[in-house]
């Protein structure tokens, strides 16, 4: 198995991105309008007499907008997923329509759910372990949504392909958040920049560990 360089990862990222940057910045903005539509339909704060904050009970609609809305968030991510990987092997042939790929959408919900639990499980039995896992898990995205794997083989795959390296993947995580900090205090236009380019780094980690 190559050794992940993580360099080579923010590198690869980059260098993909300007073949096609508004693409890409404009794929990235797109999936971000269509989460945030259904929140604004959400119950909206208010300030009490006594200056606190007070939110107001939710309507009918409310709840299911709550709902559309973590449905959409999940077809995002699906779409996010999807687009990186095809960005990732050949920009070119990446389109719009790349954000939609329902098919394996309760596959990724499964899979997202028995991450999450497992993470939080080993955050609260010592931080290290849940750490760990997360970034051990962290490819179960890629592996459902190319591979078509369930939940649980895609969770088994994921730790096997990143044993041996979670921590350059660890501090791959930890570089890309630090490019999507300095693309917030660029203005916040950066991030713009920083969030394709990391999205195609980290599926450059995947593509090397995978192959």
């Amino acid at each position: 198995m190559p050794a992940l360089s993580i360099g080579d990862c923010i590198s690869y990222g980059w260098e993909t991105f300007k073949k096609r940057p508004w693409f890409l910045i404009g794929a990235f903005l797109l999936a971000m309008i269509i989460t945030s539509v259904p929140g604004m339909f959400g119950p909206q704060p208010h300030i009490g007499p006594d200056g606190q904050e007070i939110m107001p009970p939710m309507t009918a609609f409310q709840v299911i907008m709550s709902i559309v809305s973590v449905v959409v968030s999940f077809l995002i991510g699906i779409g996010m997923t999807t687009l990186s990987l095809r960005a990732h092997d050949n920009v070119a042939t990446a389109e719009i329509g790349d954000l939609w790929n329902p098919g394996p959408f309760w596959r990724f919900v499964g899979a997202h759910i028995l991450s999450a639990i497992l993470i939080v499980l080993g955050l609260v039995a010592f931080v290290i372990p849940g750490i760990m896992i997360a970034v051990g898990l962290s490819f179960v995205p890629y592996l459902v949504v190319e591979r078509g794997l369930g939940p649980i083989k895609a969770m088994q795959e994921s730790w096997r392909i990143t044993n041996g390296h979670k921590w350059p993947l660890f501090l791959l995580i930890l570089a890309m958040v630090g490019l999507n900090l300095l693309g917030v205090l660029a203005l916040v236009v950066g991030v713009l920049v920083a969030i394709p380019v990391t999205m195609i780094a980290f599926t450059h980690a995947y593509r090397t560990l995978a192959t």
